[in-house]
């Protein structure tokens, strides 16, 4: 065994990590709220922001899971997809055929800070990080909870100042699987109704855990900027119960000034965050 072997396996270590590497001596915090770490560290690096606490933050999240023992474990839980037909075809959010996530890596960071700082340094700003919110489902350690993620969503616009009709575009968590894909379209027709488009990248990306968040958060960002919402891949019939406008097919243009990062973990961990121009 590696005499690494504790470094390389302590959650703080990627925050640690980076810290080291830019000198960053305000602290590195590390939000283990399963997949919903990475925009929980959003949520956390706003919070440090706001409060003054901080002038600029570093957060995100990064997964690196690919592993028998992980894969094996999740194949265990019957949440990983069991077709093998063609790889690029099987994550499929909200698609009747779908049957299960699929395994994905990554990282995805962002810079926050607050917004005389990046004016006086020149910085180009991407958007405004305008709500977020977290809430616990409190009722099983594995299971999606559409209440709690109402609950997270109605935080967030509040926290922005927002109604649900002035968000334009949801970035839905959507695993590809079946309990969870169903959860979530309930929830987004609750707290935020039918008329908001609806797109969901890990039907390319596949499914990065604890870097999801983030990632997921950053699409819908840069969908918000470029008024271009990604179409959800393999998705080829809409499952009937999702009663949801969710782009497929080809991208859709749209002149949005408000989208919403959904993002969901294991211990019913919920994290809304909605961005602005």
């Amino acid at each position: 065994m590696s005499p690494f072997t504790v470094p390389m396996l302590m959650p703080n270590g990627p925050a640690a990590r980076v810290s080291m590497d830019l000198g960053a001596k305000g602290g590195a915090r590390t939000p283990v709220s399963a997949c919903a770490s990475g925009a929980e560290a959003l949520a956390l690096g706003q919070d440090l922001i706001r409060s003054g606490r901080a002038d600029v933050v570093v957060a995100g999240g990064v997964e690196a899971c690919l592993h028998p023992f992980t894969i094996a474990a999740f194949a265990q839980m019957k949440a990983l997809s069991t077709q093998s037909v063609d790889p690029e075809t099987v994550s499929r959010p909200f698609d009747v055929k779908r049957s299960g996530f699929v395994m994905g890596e990554g990282a995805g960071m962002m810079v926050l800070e607050r917004a005389e700082f990046a004016r006086a340094r020149g910085a180009r700003a991407y958007g405004t990080l305008a709500g977020s919110a977290v809430s616990s489902s409190a009722n099983h350690i594995t299971a999606s909870d559409a209440d709690g993620q109402v609950f997270a969503m109605e935080m967030a616009l509040s926290d922005a100042g927002l109604a649900p009709t002035d968000i334009g575009l949801v970035h839905a968590h959507a695993t590809s699987t079946e309990s969870g894909d169903l959860a979530e379209a309930e929830a987004i027709g609750r707290a935020i109704g039918s008329h908001a488009a609806v797109t969901a990248t890990k039907s390319m990306t596949g499914h990065m855990m604890g870097a999801s968040g983030a990632v997921g958060a950053m699409a819908a960002l840069f969908a918000l900027r470029d008024g271009m919402a990604p179409a959800t891949r393999n998705l080829d019939e809409l499952d009937p119960r999702v009663e949801l406008d969710v782009v497929r097919g080809e991208r859709r243009s749209g002149q949005w000034s408000a989208v919403l990062a959904n993002s969901f973990g294991f211990g019913g961990h919920n994290v809304g965050l909605v961005f602005t121009k």
